[in-house]
């Protein structure tokens, strides 16, 4: 599983992030497969310098012909959500294309506040963020997709045996 070296670099550069999307669900206990690994990380410049080069030591690189510096502009972030109509910025591994991170160029749900309320999992010693249940419920609902809402009702499902 790739994902685990991308959380302990993250972690080593002291990034902070959320894990939502397929991967968040699994980590919740829904079964369910998913190839990219989705987060929300505190825009603020310094954070995202950090995120950078967290995946630069992992031979990411973005997806689009872009420098990944201008990420880390909210002017340019702005530009590509009011102009691109973006919502994830997307990196991939050079090596390996199927190693895709997507990144919301915005706060999708309030990032400190979601933060406070993130659960930490534990997996072969590597400490994750991820989005507590509640929150990834919000996000879900708010995107509306047909797979959002498959995936809504079965982490409900889950959530109600526990």
């Amino acid at each position: 599983m790739y994902y685990l070296e991308v959380f302990s670099s993250l972690n080593k550069f002291g990034v902070r992030y959320l894990v939502v999307g397929g991967v968040a669900l699994v980590l919740h206990g829904v079964l369910r497969l998913t190839a990219d690994l989705d987060l929300i990380v505190d825009l603020a410049e310094d954070n995202l310098v950090k995120f950078l080069k967290a995946l630069k030591t992992l031979g990411y690189k973005p997806k689009m012909p872009v420098d990944p510096a201008k990420l880390a502009d909210p002017k340019v972030r702005s530009e590509w959500v009011s102009r691109k109509n973006m919502k994830v910025f997307s990196f991939i591994q050079g090596k390996d294309d199927y190693k895709i991170i997507d990144v919301f160029v915005t706060e999708p749900i309030p990032f400190d506040e979601a933060y406070k309320r993130r659960q930490k999992i534990k997996a072969d010693d590597v400490s994750i963020s991820v989005i507590s249940a509640d929150d990834l419920i919000a996000l879900k609902k708010a995107s509306g997709r047909d797979q959002d809402i498959a995936d809504l009702k079965m982490l409900k499902e889950l959530l109600k045996r526990k």
